[in-house]
């Protein structure tokens, strides 16, 4: 790291030639006017235009990176700043970089990582699409809130900050515009010390990269892969636990409910929803040990409790006791058919319920030898 450049800006650039030129003398004002020793790093990510050209003859340092992506760009910038702190924004001159002073004076003040909102400060009119301002964002930012117990408003704000060291400790990987929610996450994750700031959102510039649905999706899919507890285990233990205390009562007999009874039919479904829960449980634990031990997630409260409690053996004694539990289940319908000379026979539900145990403690069993094989730790010769 250069020790005499404090600031880098990186700006991603695909056909920006209208406003890239702006944003640069924005920033090399406040260079200026606050004595700020800066430079001013442009990812050209294949544009048709002179963007580049532009940029370069403003004295801005321009990179090029073939891998197209938001990410991507914003990945050969950050690899490419020399400064102790680096801000980024977009080029489309949709942020203010006149404000690239308050995101420098939050990071002086010690904050790892600073945040714009948007939805704090204020949207100009057309600059953001009704669908994205109004049910887009608001939902994706709260799921994030939801999912990794964050206050922050707006987790897409293309204008942030963060020193050169937090950087470092994100270990940044994603080259979409997933890009965005992964940088919030692995904040979040190593602890960082975080802070957000009003900025005004603009109409932009030329044409926008925006791909609403698809980069929903984008966004969507990073935060369930990196959040095991709502794509796995909320859901597997709710239709578990549902299930299981519907086929025990449904074990006795029918019982009326909402008007009408129910009967081995719901038994048989409620069955399948066990072990289809059951199963999901499993690849959760599966998932997270996998992310955890290859650096995906950070070692947390979930691996240490589980490393706590979790062995090879005690996993083979829970599933034996529910395959155990199964073929006790399984004899007494032979008995009986036994001493009723092998004649009719109706045993449905108690058969729909062995069944059930008899594969979740096979499952319990076989899953125990595959997590200790994860849990397994390489040691040199």
């Amino acid at each position: 790291m250069d020790e005499n450049i404090e600031v880098s800006v990186v700006l991603p650039c695909l056909n920006e030639e209208d406003s890239i030129g702006i944003c640069i003398g924005k920033i090399k004002e406040v260079f200026l006017r606050d004595k700020v020793i800066g430079e001013i790093i442009v990812v050209d990510n294949g544009s048709k235009d002179r963007s580049k050209e532009i940029a370069a003859s403003l004295g801005a340092k321009v990179f090029f990176e073939p891998e197209p992506g938001y990410g991507a760009a914003y990945l050969k910038g950050i690899s490419e700043a020399k400064g102790k702190y680096i801000i980024i924004g977009d080029s489309d001159n949709t942020y203010d970089f006149y404000n690239t002073s308050i995101f420098l004076e939050k990071l002086r003040q010690g904050y790892d990582l600073v945040m714009g909102s948007r939805f704090k400060g204020k949207i100009h009119r057309g600059a953001m699409p009704w669908a994205n301002r109004y049910i887009g964002n608001p939902i994706l930012s709260g799921i994030c809130r939801l999912f990794f117990r964050t206050s922050l408003s707006d987790i897409h704000c293309g204008m942030r900050a963060f020193t050169s060291s937090s950087c470092r400790r994100m270990q940044l990987k994603t080259l979409g515009m997933e890009f965005a929610t992964e940088m919030v996450v692995a904040a979040i994750q190593n602890n960082l010390k975080i802070c957000e700031i009003p900025v005004d959102y603009h109409l932009r510039q030329g044409e926008s990269k925006l791909k609403p649905l698809a980069d929903a999706w984008r966004h969507m899919r990073f935060m369930l892969l990196y959040c095991p507890l709502w794509l796995y285990f909320i859901p597997g233990v709710t239709g578990l636990v549902l299930g299981l205390s519907c086929a025990l009562v449904l074990l006795k007999g029918p019982f009326l409910f909402l008007g009408r009874y129910w009967d081995v039919h719901v038994m048989a479904f409620s069955s399948v929803i066990s072990i289809l829960s059951y199963q999901v449980i499993n690849l959760g634990v599966y998932a997270h040990i996998f992310a955890v031990t290859q650096g995906f997630l950070r070692h947390d409260k979930f691996m240490i409790f589980f490393g706590r409690y979790f062995s090879l053996e005690k996993g083979i004694v829970l599933g034996g006791v529910f395959f155990a539990l199964g073929i006790g289940v399984s004899a007494f319908i032979f008995i009986d058919w036994f001493f009723k000379s092998f004649g009719e026979l109706y045993r449905i539900r108690e058969s729909i319920f062995a069944m059930t145990l008899l594969i979740i403690g096979l499952q319990t069993v076989f899953s125990s030898f595959f997590i200790s094989l994860l849990l397994l730790k390489k040691t040199g010769k």
